[in-house]
């Protein structure tokens, strides 16, 4: 059973993120049930070690106390994504967030086609980031031009994809397990994939499942790790 101190020196705890929560909403939900619970101080601090999209689920690491301090460390690992993308369309977010804005022919599109294109984003690749990203561009967030139908021109970033597997193809949808370096857009990936293809391509499903050694598959929602912290099992 872990104490109010346990929890002020640090742990680092393994977050499933559900689909549609922020991940500021699943630190903040973490927050409140350990402040509750152990009447911790205002100033308890609890972070998390990479920012995951409302729209995908999986893996959130969540550092508390002087854990905090290892954030940026976590945050420099590799990291493992499963998800799908819906080609034949392309949307202005690169993601569901936003409504199709074009669309595209597949009828080209064949599995020896796709296996032949992965080749083209496996190791060091230039990326843009969505339109639809924190990024600050002029000290305004990219997401916040996009909304105001403002035009912003975007640099490319240099990333690393470690792998990049096929898993399924069933047209419009294929999916897919990537392996990256800090900082990739799987957004973007399933963009730029769309267009190597000839076609158009968003991501429909996204989902991490490891940040370095970590994995989800050791992880808890909110809702389990609220039930464990009431029941002392944590």
């Amino acid at each position: 059973m872990k104490t109010a101190e346990d929890f002020l020196e640090g742990q680092v705890l393994l977050i499933d993120k559900p689909l549609t929560w922020s991940s500021f909403q699943a630190v903040n939900k973490l927050k409140y049930i350990l402040k509750r619970q152990y009447n911790l101080p205002k100033k308890f601090k609890i972070g998390h070690a990479g920012t995951l999209d409302p729209l995908a689920t999986g893996l959130l690491i969540v550092c508390t106390g002087k854990f905090t301090k290892k954030i940026t460390e976590i945050q420099g690992q590799a990291k493992e994504y499963t998800g799908t993308i819906t080609v034949g369309a392309t949307t202005p977010s690169y993601d569901l967030e936003t409504e199709v804005n074009a669309t595209f022919p597949t009828e080209h599109i064949t599995a020896e086609l796709i296996q032949t294109t992965i080749q083209q984003f496996l190791g060091e690749i230039d990326q843009k980031p969505p339109v639809f990203s924190a990024i600050k561009k002029d000290g305004i967030r990219l997401y916040e031009h996009a909304r105001a139908g403002e035009e912003v021109e975007i640099q490319a970033r240099k990333t690393t994809i470690h792998e990049f597997e096929i898993t399924r193809i069933a047209l419009p949808e294929i999916d897919f397990r990537v392996s990256c370096s800090k900082g990739t857009y799987i957004r973007s990936l399933a963009f730029d994939f769309g267009k190597a293809l000839h076609s158009g391509g968003y991501l429909s499903v996204l989902r991490r499942t490891k940040i370095g050694d970590y994995s989800v598959d050791n992880g808890i929602t909110p809702h389990e790790f609220e039930q464990k912290i009431n029941s002392d099992e944590v």
